[in-house]
């Protein structure tokens, strides 16, 4: 026991203590660094980052790429039936719809479009989530029109569709015994000039990002970052923190039910892959493939679909595709239809039905019907 006014004595557990602490600072690392100690300890310590960053980066590899890499890998291009021909006359030719940027499958739009049945049975494409082979899209058109005995081979391809829907058409016309009658256009970008500015530059950053981050091409999580950024200014401003908490909600729970966890949605690879197609600018050389016979089989017939007034297509140059459409398939001898609309806007069939089927009937059909013939030349120059 301490006496009063005397210092209370140690006791050995606190002496041990002190020795402890004292070891710990004789023996910790950099005890001998006399210049820069602070600086030296500094980058030890951030040398730790990299570290974290990489463990990071591993999971993202891990529970993020690696998945989808693998589902990815397994799909396949497919061609699905919609409608059969509703004339006897259109028995023997099949018609294959290909939809735009951004959407995998056409079953929808070639479902909104039943007037396609008056040329022949009428097929959705739906392409192999991983990328864009034309060469095996084509073969497959192949395969099935021999199974279902049709011989003859209409292509109609929506926005950068009918970019692929060129590319197919002249394996076919150059490479298979199968006729193409015709290739059908709906407000299709000829080259990346035809694409407006505006969506010009987002799908170059787009190609830019996806080079420039690993695993961009199948990451979940970034395609729910760009997704949810094209939203913003549906939940943005306004609120406590500056954004409707009860928007971001909805907006999360529409992007990752209709985006993310949805298999039936376009990749990120796949999207690439289709403005790829449109940069690469093989149209044109796919359309003077397609500007004269090839195996004894004669040229097929063009057909654009556009609106009257080109600037209701907020995405395609309209009037630029149509100017090169007329110098590369129209002219004297020429084999192009040129059709006009008044309330469509860009490729989009499911929004305007009735009158795309309107003029699919009354201009388009029998328009192929007389080309099948003998060639001719419908075009107006752009006004």
């Amino acid at each position: 026991m301490a006496l009063p006014g005397y210092p209370r004595p140690s006791t050995a557990s606190e002496y041990d203590d002190r020795r402890r602490q004292a070891r710990l600072r004789e023996s910790r690392l950099g005890r001998e660094w006399v210049d820069w100690r602070r600086t030296r300890l500094i980058i030890l310590r951030g040398s730790l980052i990299p570290l974290v960053l990489l463990g990071l980066f591993a999971q993202y590899l891990a529970w993020d790429v690696m998945p989808e890499r693998t589902r990815l890998a397994r799909t396949e291009p497919a061609v699905m039936s919609i409608a059969g021909p509703s004339t006897p006359q259109a028995a023997d030719t099949a018609v294959f719809d290909l939809v735009g940027l951004g959407v995998l499958d056409a079953g929808d739009t070639a479902r909104a479009l039943p007037s396609l049945s008056k040329l022949g049975s009428v097929w959705a494409v739906r392409y192999d989530n991983a990328g864009i082979d034309t060469k095996v899209i084509a073969d497959l058109i192949v395969k099935v029109t021999e199974a279902s005995k049709a011989r003859n081979v209409i292509l109609a391809g929506h926005s950068m569709g009918g970019v692929i829907a060129l590319e197919i058409a002249k394996h076919l016309h150059t490479g298979s015994d199968r006729r193409v009658l015709a290739v059908i256009l709906d407000c299709t970008p000829v080259d990346l000039h035809a694409v407006r500015p505006e969506a010009r530059d987002q799908g170059e950053e787009m190609m830019r990002w996806t080079g420039w981050i690993p695993g961009a091409r199948e990451s979940r999580l970034l395609r729910f970052t760009v997704e949810m950024y094209a939203r913003h200014e549906n939940f943005m401003g306004g609120g406590r923190y500056g954004f409707r908490a009860d928007r971001l909600r909805e907006a999360a729970k529409n992007v990752l039910h209709d985006k993310i966890f949805n298999t039936d949605t376009a990749s990120n690879g796949l999207i690439e892959a289709q403005f790829k197609a449109i940069v690469a600018g093989g149209a044109i050389d796919d359309l003077q493939a397609l500007s004269k016979p090839a195996n004894g089989k004669p040229r097929p017939a063009i057909v654009f679909i556009r609106p009257h007034d080109a600037y209701r297509d907020p995405i395609v140059d309209v009037d630029y595709s149509h100017r090169v459409l007329i110098e590369q398939s129209g002219g004297i001898n020429g084999s192009l239809l040129v059709v006009t609309t008044r309330t469509t806007a860009h490729a989009n069939p499911i929004q305007r039905p009735q009158e795309y089927n309107t003029v699919i009937e009354q201009q388009v059909v029998p328009f192929i019907r007389l080309a099948q013939r003998e060639p001719i030349s419908v075009a107006a120059p752009p006004r």
